[in-house]
């Protein structure tokens, strides 16, 4: 497959910019700071938890795939996410808006104003994250003709994190930024971008190479296919290279690690990948490059009780540019949704050249960090089957932290009843082992038995043969097995016969908090 390299082109700060040379893993953060010398986006934590970091990619709104969470201005597709871990060639053909775009010294934005105004900032250093996100809050709502509720700035904001001012006066911020007279992104400029992104979409797809210094001088790659089939072929012909979705784990593998990670091979131009579609039967099948943020939306629309946690999968900069499929194929233990959807009994559809093959999801990993995928095959999509009349989906996450922090312990429980029997149970949990596996033995205590607290207590003891949690930093192997028993407890409280608790007596966000 001959393959033409070009440079890299993107729009910053109303021009179109060719980079050329640098390293495919070189960060957006990276270059901004210190080759385009704009120094408003700061280095927090270089790993996507703090949101100093973020900035807004726009694309052209109908290129990009159709999408409920993206913030749609002026023709253009807004999603707020961390230039960190944003590799500089997964920004080819797209805008990017940073701190410096907002306003100017004598004209501030309603989010920067309200900043100033209720005194959010003290030190400054993570205030223009907060700046970018408010910013994109502010053109979603206004461009409704909504205001989001206090906790739902709170959610916006989960992301970002502060470590002065508490966020009492940011969220007033928030709040202030709507009373203000309006003035949102410049409309002629996000104007002019659009018309440079239509400019940038006649570019053939991206084939990029930079030698790699620290390697000797060898040439990497970073292929950035447009196809399904394009990148089927790729990838067979080149089963060593690493696939690339939102790089919120292989940035860190890059940051942190300082890893080699060879020739990449982008999905996130690969429109197909991204499509979340219903099938004849019912079933939702969601492709690997679907963002995150879009794809856990469509779960909560079928199973609204699935919302919450997916509030707190990460912080909203990473579930924009993170995947589903990536979080599937990343296979990490403790990833927060392989128990829902093995709780959901979803599958896998993996495909290697033309032939496609599906699995369960559960027989998907074979130990820690490992699963079935063949050399040059890769995941092209998730499969949850419809819904079922009468039966109860809950999923629940134990971290250290409420929001944006890594689950100790995270499951997917599934249940249903028919005549007083429990008929259906599939409980899931990630954490507990090398991989997110079933609890076979606790699954087992609780069919065709009634949905008692003597079942529900078999089911808890089972959990002890089920698994044998590890202790680490982030819980130890007690608390573990303790926090899952409880968490099944929870399950029977919510769908017990008599006097089951209301979804406003499990759900803090339910509280009202008085600023």
């Amino acid at each position: 497959m001959p393959m033409d390299t070009r440079p890299i082109r993107f729009v910053h700060r109303g021009q179109i910019v060719q980079v050329d040379g640098a390293a495919p893993t070189r960060t957006l953060l990276d270059w901004l700071r210190e080759d385009a010398r704009c120094t408003g986006t700061k280095e927090g934590c270089g790993e996507g938890d703090c949101g100093a970091c973020t900035v807004i990619v726009a694309e052209q709104a109908e290129q990009a795939p159709p999408s409920a969470s993206a913030t749609v201005a002026h023709g253009l597709s807004l999603r707020p996410v961390n230039a960190c871990i944003r590799f500089l060639p997964t920004l080819d053909g797209k805008a990017v808006l940073t701190v410096e775009d907002l306003g100017s010294p004598g004209q501030l934005h309603p989010a920067q104003q309200a900043l100033v105004d209720c005194h959010g900032s003290q030190c400054g250093f993570c205030t223009p994250g907060f700046a970018m996100t408010l910013a994109a809050v502010y053109e979603r709502h206004t461009g409704a003709g909504t205001r989001p509720t206090r906790a739902a700035l709170a959610d916006d904001l989960a992301g970002n994190l502060c470590r002065c001012t508490g966020y009492r006066p940011i969220l007033d911020a928030g709040e202030r930024m709507f009373g203000l007279p309006r003035r949102g992104l410049d409309g002629p400029a996000l104007q002019a971008v659009a018309a440079q992104l239509r400019t940038l979409a006649g570019d053939a797809p991206l084939h990029y190479a930079a030698p790699n210094v620290a390697a000797g001088g060898r040439t990497d790659h970073f292929h950035a296919p447009r196809t399904v089939d394009t990148l089927a072929t790729l990838l067979e012909q080149r089963p060593d290279a690493r696939l690339l979705a939102g790089a919120t784990d292989i940035g860190l593998w890059v940051n942190k690690q300082f890893r080699d990670v060879g020739d990449l091979i982008w999905i996130g131009g690969v429109a197909e990948l991204a499509r979340i579609d219903v099938q004849p039967d019912g079933a939702l099948r969601i492709g690997a490059g679907a963002p995150l943020e879009d794809a856990w939306a469509a779960l909560a629309a079928r199973w609204p009780t699935l919302s919450q946690v997916g509030l707190r999968f990460a912080g909203p900069p990473v579930r924009h540019a993170g995947t589903l499929g990536g979080n599937i194929a990343n296979g990490s233990p403790i990833g927060d949704s392989a128990p829902v959807l093995m709780a959901l009994d979803a599958g896998v559809v993996l495909r290697r050249g033309a032939r496609t093959r599906e699995m369960p999801l559960e027989t998907f990993y074979v130990d820690y960090m490992k699963n079935r995928l063949e050399p040059g095959e890769f995941l092209q999509a998730i499969v949850v089957p419809a819904p079922m009349d009468r039966r109860h989906v809950r999923a629940y996450k134990i971290s250290k932290r409420f929001d944006c922090d890594i689950s100790a312990l995270c499951a997917g429980l599934s249940l249903q009843i028919d005549g007083g029997l429990v008929s259906h149970a599939r409980f899931a949990f990630g954490g507990m082992a090398a991989t997110v596996r079933r609890a076979a033995g606790a699954e087992a205590a609780v069919l065709g038995q009634p949905w008692s607290e003597t079942t529900l207590r078999a089911a808890m003891d089972a959990l002890g043969t089920d698994f044998t949690p590890l202790s680490d930093l982030r819980a130890s192997a007690d608390y573990r097995l303790a926090a899952a028993r409880a968490l099944l407890r929870r399950l029977w409280l919510e769908t017990r016969e008599q006097s089951p608790l209301a979804a406003t007596e499990v759900d803090v966000r339910a509280v009202e908090v008085t600023p």
